[in-house]
């Protein structure tokens, strides 16, 4: 999500399917080769089931850097095309990974599906809930046809988010009666100044909320279900030159009469934790920068509630295939360093199992389209300065609404 390039000129080529009796690693191309993109060539690269072949990036200095990269790791050197189309035309691709400003997210991904190629985007899905909801139909015809369609999403791969969704689903914390999303993250002037996207509605889709925030607010949305109602206000508070908000607050009301509040900043320093919080008449969880730091499902016992962590923590551990942190409160706030690498890792691992068995990945474009239009539910409430319903949001009422934010 860091770089635009080259407009959608390609042509439609065969179709490619994985053949799952073979262990040919899945070639692909990174489209736009920034912050993001050199991230995704290190994680394809270290993954068994994939090698990176071919990077498209408007900035020569971008796509070295990432060549550069996969080398280092011991991989063969990706051959760098100018164009897109050129890269889909070269028969060395068989899935495309998107990492453009999200702007581009749905041309750049058409292309790719017109190319008969699979593809993975980037969060978010795009920045206009009207191109979602046409792109999943889309996604849907090439499904049909065996193509793959993800969007990256990848801390609901994270071992105490899969411990959090598992409960849930399982009635374990009774009736989930609230919730909180809240990221207090900071970004200097330096960084909206780094690009002319960033900043800007037409590439970057939001602030906070859209960009830095998006994730969390996803898992929030996995956790309690499909919203009805979106109050929210957002501002600008900490930032110069740029179009969107550093700041936003609000309450969601879901189908289930669950309650929840969001907050996002990126004017928070020096930079704090993102958090996610359920709560429920038989159990609560706390996810701290992505590590579960508290658990309880069950009768109120303190015991009970850490035999119970650690029962589910293995669970996790079968699962997932590593240690579970659960049970104590609040025993950390930072990730580990290889936090980030592991949970696109673990992403990928599903996405290769779904090439492999020609089955739909967990992340389809439907689901990335809910979490997108519950972000454009907020931006339209703090737009109108009233509560709005998000079906309305999801089904266009508002698609020719221009979202603003109070500069303050």
């Amino acid at each position: 999500m860091e770089n635009q390039t080259d407009g959608n000129d390609g042509g439609s080529a065969a179709l490619v399917t994985t053949d799952p009796s073979t262990s040919t690693p899945t070639r692909a191309l990174i489209i736009g080769c920034g912050v993001i993109g050199i991230h995704h060539g290190i994680v394809l690269t270290k993954h068994p089931d994939f090698v990176v072949t071919a990077l498209v990036d408007p900035k020569p200095e971008a796509t070295e850097a990432v060549a550069k990269k996969v080398v280092e790791l011991g991989a063969e050197e990706p051959v760098i095309y100018d164009s897109i189309a050129a890269a889909l035309e070269s028969d060395t691709v068989d899935l495309a990974v998107v990492c453009t400003p999200s702007g581009y997210h749905i041309d750049n991904a058409t292309e790719v599906i017109e190319a008969g190629k699979h593809v993975v985007l980037e969060k978010p899905l795009d920045v206009s809930v009207a191109r979602g909801r046409e792109f999943a139909d889309v996604a849907a015809k090439a499904a049909a046809n065996g193509q793959l369609v993800s969007v990256i999403s990848q801390h609901r791969f994270d071992t105490g988010a899969a411990i959090v969704r598992k409960a849930v689903q399982e009635d374990r914390f009774g009736r989930v009666t609230s919730g909180l999303a809240t990221m207090a993250w900071y970004r200097s002037q330096q960084y909206y100044d780094s690009g002319d996207w960033r900043g800007t509605w037409a590439l970057d889709g939001g602030g906070a909320v859209m960009n830095q925030g998006v994730h969390t607010v996803d898992l929030l949305r996995w956790f309690l279900g499909r919203p009805v109602e979106v109050v929210a206000h957002t501002a600008q508070l900490a930032h110069e030159r740029i179009e969107i908000e550093d700041t936003a607050t609000a309450t969601v009301r879901f189908e289930s009469g669950a309650l929840a509040a969001i907050h996002m900043t990126t004017a928070a320093y020096p930079g704090l934790t993102a958090r996610v919080q359920v709560h429920g008449s038989l159990g609560s969880a706390i996810l701290d920068n992505d590590e579960l730091r508290y658990f309880h499902a069950g009768d109120g016992a303190v015991s009970d509630n850490l035999r119970e962590a650690k029962r589910t923590g293995n669970q996790a551990e079968e699962m997932l295939g590593e240690k579970a942190s659960g049970g104590d409160e609040f025993t950390g706030s930072r990730n580990k360093p290889d936090g980030f690498v592991a949970g696109h890792s673990r992403q990928y691992d599903d996405i290769a199992a779904a090439l492999q068995n020609g089955s739909q990945p967990l992340v389809t474009v439907e689901e990335a389209l809910l979490s997108l239009a519950l972000v454009r539910s907020l931006y339209v409430s703090a737009t109108l300065g009233q509560p709005v319903a998000f079906d309305d949001v999801l089904n266009g009422k508002y698609d020719d609404l221009t979202v603003t934010v109070n500069a303050g």
